[in-house]
């Protein structure tokens, strides 16, 4: 598609069964935790788009280790116990949450790594997963601004076992230290501790379940306090959920055009904090029915609402373009880390918002979006961000005229995005069989 979602009609009144890729977070962490297994792995249902490509490419480039692509499957198989950094630069492009879990696994490789990334990453806070390798006794260097990429890592064992990490800015850096940690075989446990307040906790309880489901030893004793007793797991496959954030735009679509979809390998209980969306928009007013390992979801008008997005943050955007449509003004609150993504979020949404004729506000970790009777035609600027074009364009299934620019750039982490939209107009443009 062209970067617009046209033509919708609604006269099919039956459910919509979407399809939903692998879970990008998930796939993520399965790439690394397979990358420290010896032997070969499968990841089934993985996502395959830019930032999981690059991330495959990436350990792929270590001699000892080759990842290959099968449908929807990564093939990892590590060869040795010790792996070797390779010559040349390790590039992310602009994937932020495999450059942070790369950081901590380019440690256990034998040589120096340099990692870098694009402009926007290298903006980037990795800061505070630095401050930890300080802790843990690892080996770095800034080769630009300080706390920033492009950095050079020492592969070497840590240190130390008694490692503290900044949890108020980013959950991935956490995530990361707790499955390099989990290779630390020369000690008898790592002991993590969060330092301040911990953001996003659910992006943290999904490394833990995959952790625990190959076989990684990880405990919490107590609050923010983890102990993880080092080990190799033997894992042959790796199960990945679809994602709950690709979710998001069609329960969006579904709220705007008041329709039903049915999701299905996701229920309400996943550990993915994206799910939570489904039970904003119930309170808002839509229909939910639980069905096994599957939501079915069915869009209505909907009322306003206070929201503290803080543990989903990847659907705010989503719930920011369905708020257009409310009855009365959605606040939505505590996404301060919204600033620092692909680009800042608050602004981009309010800024783009306004341009389509909708009254916002904002303010440092908050935005409030006030009801509009009408929506401007306007071709919507997406900064590069997959998420600001993929959300901004439902709009385009109410009002005339509304495209974004760059509908490549949802290649990011939903690559068949303009298809399944396509889909769902043509699905309710079809007319039902009669019985």
């Amino acid at each position: 598609m062209d970067g617009a979602i046209t033509g919708f009609k609604t006269r099919n009144a039956e459910p919509y069964s979407a399809s939903i890729p692998g879970s990008k977070s998930f796939t993520n962490r399965a790439l690394v935790i397979a990358a420290h297994q010896i032997g070969r792995t499968v990841i089934n249902n993985a996502l395959i788009c830019d930032d999981t490509i690059f991330f495959s490419k990436a350990l792929s480039a270590f001699e000892g280790l080759d990842i290959t692509q099968d449908g929807n499957s990564f093939i990892v198989e590590r060869t040795s116990e010790t792996i070797i950094a390779p010559e040349e630069p390790v590039y992310f492009g602009a994937a932020g949450t495999p450059v942070r879990l790369m950081l901590s696994f380019v440690a256990s490789a034998k040589g120096q790594t340099l990692v870098t990334g694009n402009e926007r990453l290298s903006e980037r806070p990795m800061k505070d997963l630095l401050d930890a390798f300080d802790t843990a006794g690892i080996q770095y260097e800034c080769k630009g601004e300080p706390g920033h990429l492009p950095v050079l890592v020492t592969g070497a064992p840590a240190k130390t076992a008694n490692w503290q990490i900044n949890g108020s800015v980013s959950s991935q850096f956490l995530s990361s230290l707790l499955i390099h940690a989990s290779q630390q075989l020369d000690k008898p446990e790592v002991n993590v501790e969060v330092l301040n307040y911990l953001v996003s906790r659910p992006y943290i309880e999904m490394t833990l379940e995959m952790m625990k489901k190959v076989g990684l030893k990880v405990e919490e004793p107590e609050p923010n306090h983890f102990k993880v007793t080092p080990c190799r797991s033997s894992a042959s496959e790796i199960d990945v959920e679809i994602d709950a954030s690709a979710m998001s735009y069609l329960l969006t679509a579904a709220v705007l055009t008041h329709t039903t979809v049915k999701i299905s390998g996701i229920s309400r209980q996943s550990k993915q904090g994206d799910v939570g969306l489904v039970d904003v928009y119930k309170q808002m007013g839509c229909q939910v029915k639980d069905e096994g390992d599957a939501i079915i979801f069915t869009g209505a008008p909907i009322t306003g609402i206070d929201v503290d997005m803080e543990k989903m943050p990847d659907v705010v955007l989503s719930l920011a373009v369905a708020a257009t449509q409310a009855s009365s003004t959605v606040t939505i609150t505590n996404i301060a880390n919204l600033r620092v993504k692909e680009c800042d979020r608050i602004s981009a949404a309010c800024n783009e918002l306004k341009r389509l004729g909708v009254e916002v506000e904002e303010g440092e970790d908050w935005m409030r979006i006030h009801p509009a009777k009408t929506l401007k035609p306007a071709e919507v600027k997406t900064y590069d961000d997959h998420r600001v074009a993929m959300a901004f364009s439902l709009l385009g299934l109410i009002a005339e005229g509304i495209t974004v620019e760059e509908p490549e750039c949802v290649s990011k982490s939903f690559p068949d995005f303009w298809v399944e939209m396509q889909r769902f107009v043509d699905f309710h443009q079809q007319v039902p069989v009669e019985a």
